[in-house]
Parts: structure tokens; C-alpha cells; sequence
């Protein structure tokens, strides 16, 4: 539907700015509402540079495309646009791990996904569920 084009957009410019920065990524659906992308780190730059240059490209990312986008933490600040939530990057947050099960409706699963699955629209936040995850990993591993 709409909203899993909404966070697949929202997705994809994190993924081609990142590519600008000269940054890998990867992507997991959440198994909720979005998406989470990694970047390997080299060990180099401590928690607090972490966290900035995460903030940092979320704002890049918003002063980009502003109508779709925001970092607005509150539900009746966004307007009906993405949050880019950089707050699982804070100490002590916590995110869904890969294969976790979520605990909604039809049992989601966060599992690693491919950017061409979101490219061609294939894969959104909850498309892989308990059911459906020992064939995903039979299928693509």
C-alpha cells in the first residue's frame, strides 16, 4: 500500500545518500513499520561521533525532501511524513533483531532483506512473517 511505498522511498534515498558518502548498506525490514539499514563501522569513531553522523545524514536527508521526511520525534509533529528514526542509534535503545519475531498481528518477522527487493517493490515492513520465514531462508538463505 501506500505507506510501505511511503517507508520504501524513505528507505532508498537513506540507501543512495549513504552511496554518496561512499558508505555500504544493508537493509532488514522491521517487521512494524519500517525498515532498518546498517553500515559496517571500522572501530575508528567513538559512540558519540556514531550518533552525530547518524543525526547528521537524517537532516541531510530531511532538508532534501522535506514533504516526505522529517525528524520530528512526536506522531502530531510529522504531518503525515517519515520519521527517520536515529534514535536506535542512542545508548541503550533497542531495535528488533534479524529473524526476531513481532509480537502484532500475524507474527512479522525483521529479516534481511535486498535493495533490489525494495527497488522492485517486492519486500515491505512486514512482508515476512513466521509462516512465510523457513521458505525465505530455504529460498535466498
Amino acid at each position: 500500500g501506500d505507506d510501505a511505498d511511503a517507508v520504501r522511498a524513505a528507505a532508498l534515498q537513506v540507501r543512495d545518500l549513504l552511496g554518496e558518502l561512499g558508505l555500504t548498506s544493508w537493509v532488514k525490514t522491521s517487521g512494524s513499520k519500517g525498515f532498518h539499514i546498517v553500515v559496517p563501522l571500522d572501530g575508528q569513531a567513538d559512540f558519540g561521533e556514531v550518533s552525530w553522523f547518524a543525526d547528521a545524514v537524517a537532516a541531510i536527508l530531511v532538508e532534501r525532501d522535506p514533504e516526505h521526511l522529517t525528524q520530528a520525534f512526536g506522531k502530531a509533529d510529522r504531518g503525515g511524513r517519515i520519521y527517520v528514526d536515529t534514535g536506535r542509534n542512542a545508548y541503550s535503545a533497542t531495535l528488533a533483531a534479524a529473524y526476531a519475531v513481532r509480537a502484532r498481528p500475524g507474527a512479522p518477522v525483521s529479516a534481511p532483506c535486498t535493495w533490489r527487493e525494495l527497488e522492485r517493490r517486492l519486500v515491505g515492513p512486514r512482508t515476512f512473517t513466521l509462516r512465510t520465514m523457513a521458505s525465505r531462508v530455504a529460498d535466498v538463505g
